[in-house]
């Protein structure tokens, strides 16, 4: 009998389909995997996210593009970094443009993934 995903291994692999250079909040993700409601359970699965290869948890901000996961980053700006390299713009903690370069699991998924 095949076991289902835990939640986090579901987030994680909703995480690693954000395109380079592109952002989702944690709800979005939540949404997308119907837990509508699961918001900060997203943000736990990205804080303990560095226990798993090729998660980029530095791509999931809050509903306003806030960077409220940069704690939990190595280094004091790595979030920022990260994202910077990419091509996003932070400018005090938050992504600018972040309406533009929200991408939406809803969007962009197919239906049923999970």
């Amino acid at each position: 009998m095949k076991q289902e995903p835990s939640f986090f291994q579901r987030v994680y692999d909703v995480a690693r389909k954000i395109p380079h250079g592109r952002v989702t909040n944690y709800g979005a993700i939540a949404k997308y995997l119907g837990q509508a409601g699961s918001a900060r359970m997203v943000g736990w699965a990205m804080n303990a996210s560095g226990t798993e290869e090729d998660v980029p948890a530095h791509r999931v901000v809050n509903r306003n593009g806030l960077l409220t996961g940069k704690h939990y980053f190595d280094g004091t700006n790595l979030m920022q970094q990260l994202l910077e390299s990419e091509g996003v713009t932070v400018v005090e903690n938050k992504v600018t443009d972040f309406e533009s370069l929200f991408w939406d699991p809803m969007k962009e998924l197919p239906p049923g993934m999970y």
